[in-house]
């Protein structure tokens, strides 16, 4: 781990965890609270002062590990109590395959998408990327359902990952990965017309295609935050030419034609999304969500709208049965005077 000013949520992390590893190395870039004082009752703390570079941090937390393999953990992730009880098996398993790399989910909030989270400690593990870092995936590659969650907490925005992308641009040119990360980090902080600038650029060059289609997404954004409808929709269906239809692209696209009371075509959409694929094995940012109770729920207003009185109901029904207690299902169940 790497770590700085992480006394709110550094003990739930560790202690989800260390009952079930070897050694716990944490790496300190200047904390000024009581994070040294926690992360000392668990393994040994390093220090190392801040360069505005998460991969150097990040390598010299590897440098410390002694075993085999390294799972690496953020401050505000933990280990629910029935994942972390997998690792005994997954521990067999790697040994089993001759697995280098064991990509697993990451939940946060909403999102689910995976990352390679146990890596063997090796010359080969090594991160890349100043921010918004990652270990190029290396070696026999095991998949498996060990989940990660993303703990939520007061969250301090700051330019710090944006200027680190501006120092880091203006030394050398930036890999399509990082214009992609760097493009989201001025789309983040409403810096629209730069933010389409760099993501237009990403998707010129030979970038990730799960990249390009959430570029596309982001791009779409831009052109809704300047007003123009028929821009942001051009933008996501230009997502198409890189991958098959995503969840989140066509609710998106669904959400354009309610904005125009197009209700017909909105529930085309929507009912896209509902059928739609989980892509989050190819390394999507996967929203669950936008396969079931955020369409079910726009098909609801969208049907109705539209004059499908019954239809509306239909999709009521399926959405009550995914989600009884949203506020959105107990409103509509009033509205139908069910």
């Amino acid at each position: 781990m790497i770590v700085k000013d992480e006394e709110e949520v550094l003990e739930q992390c560790l202690s989800s965890v260390a009952n079930f590893v070897d050694e716990v190395v944490i790496v300190d870039t200047g904390s000024s609270d009581g994070t040294k004082m926690i992360a000392g009752k668990y393994g040994q703390v390093y220090e190392l002062a801040w360069e505005d570079d998460f991969a150097k941090a990040r390598n010299f937390s590897f440098s410390k590990a002694t075993g085999d393999f390294i799972l690496w953990l953020d401050a505000d992730d933990v280990l629910p109590p029935d994942e972390a009880k997998k690792l005994p098996a997954l521990r067999e398993e790697i040994k089993r395959t001759g697995a280098d790399t064991v990509m697993c989910p990451y939940r946060s909030g909403g999102l689910v998408y995976f990352r390679e989270r146990i890596i063997r400690n090796c010359p080969d593990a090594k991160w890349r990327g100043h921010v918004h870092e990652c270990i190029p995936i290396f070696g026999k590659t095991l998949r498996s359902d060990l989940t990660v969650t993303h703990l939520p907490k007061r969250k301090n925005y700051t330019m710090r990952n944006l200027h680190i992308y501006e120092k880091w641009a203006a030394e050398e040119p930036l890999s399509p990965r990082d214009l992609f990360y760097y493009g989201r980090e001025l789309f983040d902080h409403k810096l629209y017309v730069q933010a389409e600038a760099v993501l237009k650029k990403m998707l010129a060059g030979d970038g990730w295609y799960v990249n390009k289609i959430e570029a596309c997404k982001l791009i779409a954004g831009c052109r809704m935050a300047d007003g123009d409808a028929s821009g942001a929709l051009g933008a996501l269906f230009e997502s198409f030419g890189y991958g098959e239809p995503r969840s989140a692209v066509l609710c998106d696209i669904g959400a354009l034609f309610k904005m125009q009371k197009r209700y017909r075509e909105a529930v085309y959409w929507y009912e896209g999304a509902l059928s739609s694929k989980d892509h989050s094995a190819e390394g999507d940012f996967d929203y669950p969500a936008c396969r079931g109770i955020i369409p079910l729920l726009e098909l609801v207003v969208c049907c109705y709208h539209a004059g499908e009185r019954e239809k509306a109901l239909e999709y009521h029904k399926k959405s009550e049965a995914v989600a009884p207690d949203h506020p959105s299902v107990i409103f509509n169940k009033n509205f139908f005077g069910l």
